[in-house]
C-alpha cells in the first residue's frame, strides 16, 4: 500500500495533520516512537491564536470537557509595579488553556484516528527511503524489533527539534540565533492560580499557571550561559529565583510539589526549509523559537493547517506539489517571523529602554495594557503596539 501521507511524530502537530488530512479522505499514516497517552517536555500552555484552531477543528469543546481550566487573567510583575490585565477575545475565545501534553496529544491521536488516520505506536522510524533524490518513504522497526518499510507520496516530519527527518534530508537552516536561555519547570499543588502570573527580574523570568487535575505550572528562565550551574543543582536555583519575588515565593512555600524539576538549555532559534522531493516538515522540526512566551503549540497547529491546504491544492490538481509547498514556506514565514523577532529580543532577558518606559507608562491604562499583553500572547502584530503614535498616545496619557 502507498499512503497518501506519512506523518512522523503524533503529538499536537502530527496528530492535527493527520486529522486534517484524514478528514479529507486522505490515506494517513501517523507514527511515534511513544505510547500514548504520554507526557513530553512542554510547558504546554496554548493562547487564544492556537485555541482558534480547536474550535475550527471542533476540538475545542472536547478539551475543556477534560476539566482543563480556563486562564482569563494575565498578570507581570515587574519588582516595582504589577500589570494585569484580561485576555484580550479573539474569534470569541477570550482565555487560554494549559493541557497536559498526555491529555492534549492523546485526544489529537484520537481524533485523528477517528478521522481515518492509522496510528502505529512504539515505531522507530531509521531512515528516509529513496528513488534517487526523492523521498519515497520510511524504513523502521517497533519496539520488539518488528522491521518495516512503507511508501507514501509526501513523508511529512513532525518529529520535533531533532527532527529525523530534517536531518535525513539535510534540510537548509536560516534566520538562525543561538540559545538564549534555559527554563526548568515543575508541578505544585495547594496552590491558588486562576490566571497566568508573569515575574520578571534581572537575568530571569518566572510564571505560573493553572493546569489539569489542580495543579500549577511554575518555571523559570534565565540566560543560557546559566545552564551549566543551575542544572548542579536546580532546586536550589529554583527556589532562590522565585525569592525574588517574596510574597509568591511565600505562596509556593503553602503548597507541595507533586513532581521532579523538568527543563533543557536546549532552546535554539531558526527555520529550516520545510520542503523537498518527496518530503516536508512542521512545526517545531520546521520552526523553533525560545519557549518563553508559550507559542510553540499554536505554531504547530497554524501550521497543520497551511501544509494541509498546500498539500490538499496539489493532491486535487490545482497547482504542482514544489508550488504549493513553497507557497506553504513563504506563507509561515510571513506569518511566523515578526512573532519570532519578538521572542528573540525578549529572550535575551534585557529589556530595551523603550519597552521598559511603556511599561511605566501603562500603569492605570488599562486599555492599552490590555493591548500590551495581547502582543505577548501573539493576538495582535508588535508592530501594530509599537508603531510611533500609538507608543506616543500611551507616553502623553501617563
Amino acid at each position: 500500500m502507498v499512503y497518501d501521507a506519512i506523518i512522523i511524530g503524533a503529538r499536537c502537530a502530527g496528530s492535527s495533520i493527520a486529522l486534517l488530512l484524514a478528514r479529507k479522505g486522505y490515506r494517513v499514516l501517523l507514527l511515534d516512537k511513544a505510547r500514548f497517552p504520554s507526557d513530553t517536555l512542554s510547558s504546554h500552555f496554548i493562547h487564544p491564536r492556537g485555541l482558534v484552531y480547536l474550535q475550527r477543528w471542533g476540538v475545542l469543546d472536547t478539551l475543556l470537557a477534560t476539566g482543563c481550566p480556563q486562564v482569563h487573567g494575565i498578570s507581570l510583575d515587574t519588582g516595582r509595579f504589577t500589570l494585569s490585565s484580561t485576555v484580550l477575545p479573539l474569534e470569541g475565545i477570550n482565555f487560554g488553556l494549559a493541557p497536559r501534553r498526555y491529555v492534549l496529544d492523546t485526544l489529537l491521536t484520537q481524533k485523528a484516528i477517528e478521522a481515518g488516520a492509522e496510528l502505529r505506536e512504539a515505531f522507530r522510524v531509521q531512515d528516509v527511503t529513496r528513488n534517487g533524490t526523492r523521498v519515497t518513504g520510511i524504513k523502521g522497526h517497533t519496539t520488539t524489533g518488528t522491521s518495516a518499510v512503507e511508501k507514501a507520496s509526501l513523508v511529512i516530519g513532525a518529529d520535533g527539534l531533532h527532527s529525523l527527518i530534517a536531518r535525513a534530508v539535510e534540510a537548509p537552516t536560516y534566520y538562525r540565533y543561538p540559545a538564549l536561555t534555559c527554563i526548568y519547570y515543575a508541578y505544585w499543588s495547594g496552590l491558588k492560580a486562576d490566571e497566568t502570573s508573569l515575574h520578571s527580574r534581572p537575568q530571569c523570568v518566572f510564571l505560573s499557571f493553572p493546569t489539569h487535575e489542580g495543579l500549577v505550572l511554575i518555571s523559570v528562565t534565565w540566560p543560557r550561559h546559566r545552564f551549566p550551574e543551575v542544572r548542579s543543582d536546580i532546586k536550589k536555583h529554583f527556589l532562590e529565583a522565585l525569592a525574588l519575588a517574596p510574597a509568591f515565593a511565600a505562596c509556593v512555600r503553602q503548597g507541595k510539589q507533586e513532581q521532579r524539576f523538568m527543563g533543557t538549555g536546549d532552546t535554539t532559534n531558526f527555520f529550516k526549509k520545510p520542503y523537498g522531493p518527496g518530503w516536508a516538515l512542521l512545526g517545531d522540526a520546521g520552526y523553533h523559537k525560545d519557549p518563553l512566551l508559550g507559542h510553540g503549540i499554536a505554531d504547530a497547529f497554524a501550521d497543520a493547517e497551511r501544509l494541509t491546504q498546500a498539500i490538499d491544492s496539489s493532491f486535487t490538481g490545482q497547482q504542482p506539489l514544489e508550488e504549493a509547498l513553497a507557497g506553504y514556506e513563504q506563507q509561515r514565514n510571513r506569518e511566523a517571523l515578526p512573532l519570532y523577532e519578538l521572542t528573540v529580543q525578549l529572550a535575551t532577558l534585557n529589556l530595551t529602554s523603550e519597552i521598559q518606559q511603556v511599561q511605566e507608562a501603562l500603569q492605570g491604562n488599562p486599555e492599552a495594557t490590555q493591548l500590551f499583553f495581547a502582543v505577548l500572547e501573539g493576538t495582535i502584530p508588535a508592530a501594530t503596539f509599537f508603531a510611533p503614535e500609538h507608543i506616543r498616545a500611551i507616553l502623553t496619557r501617563a
